[in-house]
């Protein structure tokens, strides 16, 4: 187990074990963060799924509401037309061949990417890079597509992946310490929604098992996972 300095041992002692209103949960984790950064919020949900079965895997993209507060550098593999529309978008990189060579140097300036149908056969001759990054296009996230516009700025505006890991838990991001409790509940409502949205029809048992809100340096607190609905209410 890793060691934890005074600074989060003290933010733990204020945090007890009970099931907190979602609104609860954010108020506590903005009073207790302690680093000297705007830190980011990220909810982690324990869902009651099996991701070795391919009808099971839980994955998908969601625009939240009032964004992460995190900027986001994206590129496009685009050509003629679409390379425009991309590049009036706001997008930080687009190309064809010539992108696909500077990430075959090494050169990765970018936080997503997306790409038109017909660029995906050069794309792929660098998935290998891509993938294990997580910025490979992929057509279910909406990152391969035509509209390449609307989706630059999607992704600029907050787009994030959300993705069960191998034991269920997703983990994403509600914003910055810096956000109001009432924006960060409702990026939090957004997501639970959309889980629920994409419960698999396989899945047996209880779906929303645990729920936690941490910032990058403090420590966990739980969150009542039978909450979902009028949660500023709460």
């Amino acid at each position: 187990m890793p060691k934890h300095g005074k600074n989060y041992l003290n933010a733990a002692a204020k945090v007890d074990n009970k099931l907190h209103t979602p609104k609860e949960a954010m108020e506590t984790v903005k009073a207790i963060h302690f680093a000297n950064f705007d830190e980011t919020i990220e909810a982690s949900i324990l869902l009651g799924v099996d991701t070795r079965k391919a009808d099971q895997n839980v994955r998908g993209s969601i625009s939240l509401p009032h964004g992460t507060g995190k900027s986001v550098r994206v590129a496009v593999f685009a050509e003629g037309e679409k390379a425009r529309e991309a590049e009036e978008a706001g997008a930080d990189v687009v190309g064809s061949d010539d992108l696909v060579a500077q990430i075959q140097a090494g050169e990765i300036n970018f936080d997503a990417a997306i790409a038109t149908p017909p660029m995906m056969a050069k794309v792929g001759r660098i998935g290998k890079i891509l993938g294990p990054r997580g910025l490979m296009p992929n057509p279910k996230l909406g990152t391969v597509t035509m509209d390449v516009a609307k989706m630059v700025q999607e992704l600029k505006a907050g787009r994030v992946e959300y993705r069960a890991d191998r034991y269920g838990i997703v983990h994403v991001p509600m914003g910055r310490v810096s956000f109001s409790t009432e924006d960060l509940v409702e990026n939090y409502g957004a997501l639970i929604n959309e889980l629920l949205r994409v419960k698999p029809s396989t899945a047996k048992g209880k779906y929303v098992k645990t729920v936690t809100f941490s910032s990058t340096m403090g420590p966990g607190v739980k969150v009542d996972p039978t909450m979902t609905r009028n949660l500023l209410e709460a």
